[in-house]
């Protein structure tokens, strides 16, 4: 790994001038063209205002204008907030006043949500030189926002120092040179889009940004991506015969053991693990294999069990989740995070059984919903699949599932696959297919959106 003492653009600029740094559709840029760029467009953005430690949203499709921004405000010193354009006005609402935005920037004119900031000009390349903040890589930088499971999102505030650490970790997993390509393939308002930039500086290898294209067409010439299981299912389905990727990170949902051997059999190597948005992206990880488990700790993080919650502690561990104007502490005295997800050490390696908040009682019985996940996401119908309670005057609540497949599978066929797999407490009284609209805010899919869904359906059904 280089030791970097420059914004890594400015440090590959000065290595390897001209090496590609990254290609955009199908035209490739050299680490110097990149810098000129960033430059211009951080002198534009200095003379519309931004100044260091001031809050600057990002909006947008996930594009090459939207990425040269994000590189831009990093180097203006902003603290960079990257939204999700799809997500609800009302949660906006209840969300931004608490973390003093200044202003906008929407490359592509997605409308930002924030009634009142001032949308920058994303296009206003100044023709001067940048203001030279200097390389300070502990100071603030981005702002994520958690996925928001069990409430309103929290923006977990990293630095460049962080996001470095996470991605040094994955790189000594993981082989990246100089000479492979990752493409862009996770939007950057989520924390393991943005793993990919910081994979890519760390390394001085290349980056692919094709936005708007099918998976399949944007891979061509790709020796890495990473990507959630339904993406690689999707991929895996088509024809393979130009496909160059050798290596893949999986994340962002249960990955079926099924889905990792056809891969591993057209000789794309497969990594998974678990990771957290307070973390920048990957805490375990492993080539996968026929076991349950995430790994054991990349380097430079710790975990620890405490009656099976997981405890963790990481150099890339964010600096304090943002609000009212200052950072507020997400580890304990000893510099713990305590995740609230469930675990247990289990041959030889980190086991998630699933999020503490998620577990529900019926007649008396403890439903882990992760649990039962795992048995019926191996039904060949079912790509995805959610456990969330329902309400019942008996039982106190009863498991229901919501799928993403096939059409055609009902709750009894369902039942009848399962009969052996299932204690019957398990067995779920309800099923219902994932709506569209519940797929749209993002690539992470919020369990709470889903249990809140499904409680509608179940008292209209039971009416």
């Amino acid at each position: 790994m280089a030791q970097l003492n420059d914004w890594p653009w400015r440090y590959w600029a000065r290595q390897r001038p001209a090496d590609t740094a990254l290609t955009v559709g199908q035209e490739a840029i050299s680490w110097r063209q990149l810098r000129q760029q960033i430059d211009a467009l951080t002198a534009g953005f200095q003379h519309q205002g931004v100044t260091p430690g001031c809050g600057v949203v990002l909006c947008g499709k996930n594009d090459y204008p939207l990425l040269l921004a994000y590189l831009a405000l990093l180097q203006c010193g902003a603290r960079l907030l990257t939204l999700n354009p799809a997500l609800p006005s009302r949660t906006l609402e209840a969300l931004l006043p608490a973390l003093d935005i200044r202003f906008a920037v929407a490359p592509d004119g997605t409308p930002a949500g924030i009634s009142g900031v001032p949308v920058l000009d994303a296009d206003a390349a100044d023709g001067g030189e940048p203001r030279d903040i200097g390389w300070q890589p502990q100071r603030l930088a981005t702002l994520t926002l958690t996925s928001g499971s069990s409430g309103l999102p929290k923006a977990a505030a990293h630095s460049c120092a962080g996001h470095l650490a996470s991605a040094e970790g994955v790189l000594q997993l993981m082989a990246f040179q100089p000479g492979d390509s990752w493409l862009l393939s996770l939007p950057l308002y989520h924390v393991s889009g943005q793993g990919i930039i910081w994979r890519w500086l760390a390394a001085g290898a290349q980056l692919v940004v094709r936005a708007g294209m099918p998976l399949a067409q944007a891979l061509a010439g790709c020796s890495h991506a990473s990507l959630v299981p339904t993406q690689l299912w999707r991929l895996l389905s088509q024809p393979q015969a130009s496909l160059a990727l050798k290596a893949v990170l999986l994340g962002g949902a249960m990955i079926p053991v099924s889905l990792t051997e056809q891969a591993e059999a057209k000789g794309i190597r497969c990594w998974c693990g678990y990771g957290l948005t307070e973390f920048a992206s990957t805490v375990c990880a492993k080539r996968a294999d026929a076991l349950p488990g995430v790994g054991l700790p990349l380097a430079g993080r710790e975990i620890r069990l405490v009656d099976e919650e997981v405890w963790i502690r990481a150099a890339s561990m964010a600096l304090g989740y943002w609000r009212d104007g200052r950072l507020q502490p997400i580890g304990d005295a000893q510099g713990w995070f305590h995740s609230r997800d469930r675990g247990v050490m289990a041959q030889g390696e980190l086991r998630i059984i699933g999020r503490l908040d998620n577990l529900f009682f019926s007649g008396g019985e403890g439903v882990q919903p992760e649990d039962v996940e795992r048995v019926l996401v191996a039904h060949p119908q079912i790509s995805q699949v959610f456990v969330v309670p329902v309400d019942d005057a008996e039982f106190g609540q009863r498991p229901a599932v919501v799928i993403e497949g096939d059409g055609a599978l009902s709750l009894e066929a369902l039942l009848l696959w399962a009969q052996d797999r299932l204690a019957n407490f398990q067995r779920p009284v309800a099923l219902w297919h994932l709506p569209e609209q519940l797929k749209s805010g993002g690539i992470k899919i919020a369990r709470r959106q889903v249990q809140e869904w499904a409680s509608r359906q179940w008292r209209v059904a039971s009416q």
